[in-house]
């Protein structure tokens, strides 16, 4: 007779994915700090008061855009948020790939969350239209890719078995 070997199923790890979302949202909130307005041109309060719009809303982008605590408390907030979501999200869609599926999914998801926010929510904040472009593609898949590697690297990989639903 042959041994019965239970069916396993991996689990997410949580804690993993939230370190994932946050570590790479700080990359990404740094790269739209520093990098965009760089390779833009601009001041890179436009971008902090961009981001901290989703909470403030459309006042806060009136000129001038100078440093206002207010508005970099929001943005680091609504970003850091979002990216922890996004940080989950991406864990429960590739938990079960290895390091360069996390990479590779992650950054195809990062492209998927460019869309969603520069095609679709650009109806509730169209300010956000300008911003569409290779930059903000770069940066999201950056995200993505940061987000689905960090949490491959870091995943405690865990199984428990799957209870058989005949019975």
């Amino acid at each position: 007779m042959k041994p019965i070997t239970p069916k396993l199923r991996q689990l997410v790890d949580w804690r993993a994915a939230a370190w994932a979302g946050l570590i790479s949202g700080c990359v990404f909130f740094l790269l739209n700090l520093l990098v965009t307005p760089l390779v833009l041109g601009g001041n890179p309060w436009v971008m902090v008061r961009l981001m901290a719009s989703l909470i403030l809303g459309e006042a806060i982008l009136a000129p001038p855009a100078t440093f206002h605590f207010g508005a970099l408390v929001a943005a680091f907030l609504a970003n850091g948020l979002l990216c922890f979501v996004f940080g989950l999200l991406v864990a429960y869609i590739i938990h079960r790939g290895g390091i360069i599926i996390g990479f590779a999914a992650g950054a195809i998801l990062g492209f998927a969350i460019y869309c969603i926010n520069f095609y679709t929510l650009t109806w509730f904040y169209p300010w956000f239209f300008a911003f569409r472009g290779w930059v903000m593609i770069s940066n999201h898949v950056i995200l993505g890719a940061l987000a689905g590697g960090i949490y491959e690297w870091l995943e405690v990989e865990r199984f428990i078995p799957v209870k058989n639903e005949n019975h």
